[in-house]
C-alpha cells in the first residue's frame, strides 16, 4: 500500500497529500477550501482532544460553549482585532431561499435581509467577552477560567488538508483576571502546558518564546507560541497564547469592583491549538512507509495478525491471540486483533505500516507450537520473537520506549537543523537551501523583519524565552541588536 506515496525526497508537499488520504485522515469536501475528517483522522484528534482536556481541567479551567455567529458590530470596537481578521471573515447576510421567478432553482429572498450582518466565528474573544460582561461584576467572580471546543472559519486561500482549512477545529480559552500579573502568569502557564503536551504526547520538541509585534495576535498585548520543525526544515506554529491587557474589557466594558472597592476593568488572555497538530504529527515522524504515530496518541496501539492457511489454521490461532489481545487490553493498551479472511496478512502488515499502528504482533501455526509471537515495531519496523507469556511485560515497556525514540529522533534532527549564524549570506543559504531554524541577531524594527522575509520568506518565528542578553549586530542592518531571535521559512 506503501508504494502509492510519492517519495518523500521526490516532493514532500505531494507525499503529505497522499498520506493523509492514503492513511485515511482526511480529504477534500464539496464545500472549497473545507475538509473531511475521516474516523482515522478524527481518532486521532479524539484523543489529542481527550489528554489536552485532562490538563486543562487539572489547572482549574471548565467547558463551555458560545454561539457560532457574531453580529459584526462586535468587531468594531477593538480595532486592531477587527483589521488583524477583515480578510478572512465569511459573512451571513440574508436568512431565507425560495424559489426562483423561472421555477428552474432556489434565490436568496431580498426580502430576508439580516438587520444585522452575522459574522461566522474565526475566533470568539468579541462574542465571548459581550457575554463576561453580564458574568463578572465583584472579584469574587475571579478568575473566569473558560475553555470551548469548537470550529472556526477563517476564508484561506491557500488551503492545504490539516494545516490550512477554512474551517477547522480547535480549542479556545478565554480567561479573566484581577490583575494584570495575574493573566500574564495565566499565559505562560497555558504556554508551558502546550508546550508539556506537544513534546509528551505528540513527541515533538519545541521553542517557547514570545512573538514580535508584527506577528502578534490581532488586539494582543503580547502572544507567546511554540515552534516545530518538520521535516522539509519549515516550522510550524504548535499553540499560541495570549496576553490580552485589558483592551477587550475595555471594548466591551468588562468591569470589577476589587477588595477596596475601586472599580476596574478586567484583564485577558485567550490561548487555543488546532486541528492543524495532527499535521504537525504527520510532517515531523512519519516516513516513505505511512504514518509513525506514537504510542499515547494511537488509536490502534497494537494490531495482531494471524497468519494460517485454510479456516482450520484461523480457528486454531484464534483462541491463541485472543488471550494476547485480552492480557494487553486489561492493561489498558488499545489492541485490534485482525481477523479478517479477506486480505492476506503481507497487505495487512502494508496497511498498518501505512496508518502508523505503533505495535504489530504476528501469530503463526509455528508460534502457536512454540508459545512465541513475531514483534514489529513501526518507528524502526525491527522484528523479534518472543515468548508469548512475555507479551505483557514486553509491549507496555515497548510502547513507551517507541515513544521516546522518536522524541529523541525528531529532536536529533531539530538540533541538527538549528544553526547560529552572523552571517547574512550564511542565513540566506540556510533558508533557500539548507532549511532549518537559524538563530540570528535582529534590531527589532518591523521594517527590518519585513525586509528579511521579503528577501528570505523568512520569519521571526519568536524570541526564544532561553535566549539571553548577548550584544551584537543585525544579520541584515548591522545595527545594534540585545539577543539572538529564531528565524525559519514557516507553513
Amino acid at each position: 500500500m506503501a508504494k502509492f506515496l510519492t517519495n518523500r525526497e521526490e516532493s514532500y508537499t505531494q507525499w503529505y497529500n497522499d498520506l493523509v488520504i492514503k492513511a485515511g485522515l482526511a480529504e477534500n469536501s464539496a464545500v472549497r477550501g473545507c475538509m473531511v475528517i475521516k474516523p482515522y483522522g478524527y481518532a486521532i484528534w479524539e484523543k489529542m482532544q481527550g489528554e489536552l482536556d485532562k490538563l486543562l481541567k487539572a489547572t482549574g479551567h471548565v467547558n463551555a460553549y458560545f454561539p457560532l455567529f457574531i453580529p459584526k458590530s462586535f468587531f468594531s470596537r477593538e480595532a486592531a482585532h477587527v483589521e488583524g481578521f477583515a480578510k478572512e471573515c465569511a459573512i451571513v447576510t440574508h436568512y431565507r431561499l425560495k424559489n426562483s421567478p423561472d421555477g428552474k432553482g432556489i434565490i436568496v429572498d431580498p426580502e430576508a435581509k439580516l438587520e444585522e450582518e452575522l459574522i461566522i466565528r474565526p475566533t470568539s474573544e468579541t462574542i465571548i467577552w459581550n457575554t463576561y460582561r453580564d458574568w463578572i461584576q465583584s472579584y469574587r467572580d475571579l478568575p473566569l477560567l473558560i475553555n470551548q471546543w469548537a470550529n472556526v472559519v477563517r476564508w484561506e486561500m491557500r488551503t492545504r488538508l490539516f494545516l490550512r482549512t477554512a474551517e477547522f477545529l480547535w480549542q479556545e480559552g478565554h480567561t479573566a483576571h484581577a490583575t494584570s500579573g495575574e493573566a500574564v502568569n495565566e499565559a505562560r502557564l497555558i504556554l508551558d502546558l502546550y508546550a508539556s503536551f506537544v513534546e509528551n504526547y505528540l513527541a515533538i520538541p519545541v521553542f517557547r518564546g514570545r512573538k514580535t509585534e508584527s506577528e502578534r495576535f490581532a488586539g494582543a498585548v503580547d502572544t507567546y507560541a511554540i515552534e516545530a520543525l518538520m521535516q522539509d526544515g519549515k516550522a510550524l506554529q504548535a499553540g499560541t497564547s495570549h496576553f490580552l491587557g485589558q483592551n477587550f474589557a475595555k471594548a466591551f466594558d468588562v468591569r470589577f469592583t476589587d477588595q477596596n472597592g475601586k472599580l476596574d476593568h478586567v484583564w485577558a488572555t485567550s490561548w487555543g491549538t488546532s486541528t492543524r497538530l495532527i499535521g504537525a504529527l504527520i510532517m515531523t515522524h512519519s516516513d516513505n512507509n505511512g504514518l509513525v504515530l506514537p504510542p499515547k496518541l494511537a488509536p490502534v496501539q497494537v494490531v495482531i495478525v494471524p497468519i494460517y492457511k485454510g479456516g482450520e489454521g484461523a480457528e486454531r490461532i484464534r483462541p491463541y491471540a485472543e488471550r494476547i489481545k485480552e492480557s494487553l487490553a486489561n492493561l489498558g493498551i488499545s489492541v485490534k486483533f485482525d481477523d479478517r479472511d479477506t486480505q492476506k496478512p503481507g497487505w495487512k502488515f502494508a496497511e498498518y505500516e501505512l496508518k502508523g499502528v505503533p505495535v504489530r504482533i504476528a501469530v503463526g501455526q509455528r508460534d502457536l507450537e512454540n508459545n512465541t509471537v513475531e514483534i514489529a515495531r513501526r518507528d524502526t519496523l525491527e522484528k523479534t520473537t518472543i515468548n508469548a507469556d512475555a507479551v505483557v511485560e514486553y509491549v507496555p515497556s515497548l510502547l513507551d520506549e517507541i515513544q521516546q525514540a522518536i522524541f529523541k529522533k525528531a529532536l536529533k534532527f531539530r538540533e541538527e537543523n538549528t544553526f547560529t549564524t552572523d552571517n547574512w549570506d550564511e542565513f540566506v543559504d540556510i533558508m533557500e537551501n539548507r532549511g532549518g531554524f537559524a538563530l540570528a541577531h535582529f534590531d527589532g524594527s518591523r521594517e527590518t523583519e519585513e525586509k528579511i522575509k521579503d528577501l528570505t520568506k523568512a520569519t521571526v518565528r519568536c524570541i526564544p524565552f532561553d535566549s539571553h542578553d548577548e550584544k551584537g549586530k543585525c544579520i541584515l542592518t548591522g545595527n545594534p541588536s540585545e539577543r539572538r531571535v529564531l528565524f525559519a521559512r514557516a507553513y
